[in-house]
């Protein structure tokens, strides 16, 4: 007897709703970056206080990512990004209406943070439930792109509201924001097709605990995991810091928006090509190691830029090259792990990414006396040899090989 896989239209449905739902929570998490000194006087806290409410979100992914991943791969995604998205619309509507309070806004924005394990742990478990195999890399890139597509937004948006609205109201309006799109997710969200979009062997995966202790044995896997670590440490330093790294050179707020924007655009692109390409050519070690090595010349110019074509060029460039990995690289996990569940593997791979915190702080911490991030922008440059090293120690899983 022939078992025939039908792929039904409405998963992208479904993925849309899961896209909008990891847009909005980007859009909570970047907001303040942009506009670090007004929000910093606005509350009457430091910079780095306002870098806190980004870094909060790095620091409750680590001891949530596992717990999160268990309840992912026991009970389903759509329970688990429900939680996540209600959790979402919740506190996003709170810190709008905590006004000038500080304490207030940082329990809030921790609300906030509980909620993001269970949008991000969640990337490869929706394909899988959903897409063919030779399209799940793809399907990653998509909802990556929402995940940019919201940074971007509260990249860009944010400084642009400041000039007629204060803070808090910009907040009320993105937790409303929040708040639809959790309901449209809740409401319309489905587990699984009538009928798997692949074979057994391909879709049931090893019970967590199992899947667990398996992916530690996969050399490969390490290695993934320490170029996420370096990926998203880059990411994120540079994401929260945006306005700190280019206030010395003169540029202002507004500057700083259109750079994180420009450097979200490329990402954008970048994260549906080159998942794409890895896809069609069935290599991931080969489109990392060109994520990896790409990422450098963009970072040297944002580095170093004093003109802003120059440094708008170079954000886009890194934006393109490094935003780019990261999808590969949650799909490389997925594959080189198995049969360890999807929510097992992305969520390690996230913990490490947000791990990455550290990076974060110790790029404000090695601030010159002028306020300059160049030591600390050298470092990831550095860093960015020590992935590139990482990736040519990855090999392709065989089942991509032999497909």
């Amino acid at each position: 007897m022939t078992t025939q896989f039908k792929l039904y239209p409405y998963r992208w449905v479904v993925l849309g709703l899961f896209m909008f739902i990891n847009l909005t929570i980007q859009i909570l998490w970047i907001s303040y970056a942009p506009i670090t000194g007004p929000a910093a006087k606005f509350y009457g806290v430091t910079d780095l206080q306002i870098g806190l409410l980004a870094m909060s979100f790095m620091i409750a992914f680590i001891p949530l990512s596992i717990p999160v991943s268990w309840v992912i791969d026991t009970y389903g995604f759509r329970l688990a990004v429900s939680i996540g998205a209600i959790l979402m619309g919740v506190f996003g509507v709170l810190r709008g209406l905590a006004g000038e309070n500080y304490t207030l806004v940082l329990w809030s924005t921790f609300g906030l943070a509980v909620s993001q394990p269970f949008l991000l742990n969640a990337w490869t478990k929706v394909p899988a439930n959903w897409f063919a195999i030779e399209e799940r890399a793809t399907a990653v890139g998509i909802v990556t792109l929402g995940n940019l597509v919201g940074t971007a937004l509260g990249m860009v948006l944010t400084p642009i509201l400041l000039e007629s609205m204060p803070i808090p109201t910009i907040q009320l309006i993105y937790g409303g924001v929040a708040a639809f799109s959790a309901v449209l997710f809740v409401v319309f969200a489905r587990e699984t097709p009538p009928t798997p979009p692949c074979p057994a062997g391909m879709e049931v995966r090893a019970l967590m605990l199992d899947g667990l202790k398996h992916a530690f044995t996969v050399k490969p896997f390490w290695f993934g995991l320490l170029v996420s670590f370096i990926g998203l440490g880059i990411f994120n330093g540079i994401s929260t810091w945006v306005e700190g790294i280019v206030r010395p050179r003169g540029f202002t707020p507004a500057d700083a928006g259109t750079l994180g924007a420009l450097m979200i655009v490329g990402g954008v692109i970048g994260a549906v090509v080159i998942p794409a390409l890895s896809d069609k050519y069935r290599k991931r070690q080969l489109f990392l190691f060109i994520s990896f090595t790409g990422t450098i010349p963009g970072l040297i110019g944002m580095t170093f830029a004093t003109s802003a074509v120059l440094l708008f060029v170079s954000a886009f460039v890194l934006g393109f090259f490094l935003i780019s990995a990261m999808p590969i690289a949650m799909q490389y996990a997925s594959e080189v792990t198995q049969p360890t569940p999807e929510g097992t593997s992305n969520g390690l791979i996230q913990l490490f990414g947000q791990g990455a915190v550290v990076f974060v702080y110790i790029m404000e911490a090695m601030k010159s006396a002028d306020g300059s991030f160049t030591p600390a922008l050298l470092l990831a440059l550095g860093l960015l040899v020590i992935s590139i090293f990482s990736v040519s120690q990855m090999k392709d899983p065989r089942e991509l090989q032999n497909r």
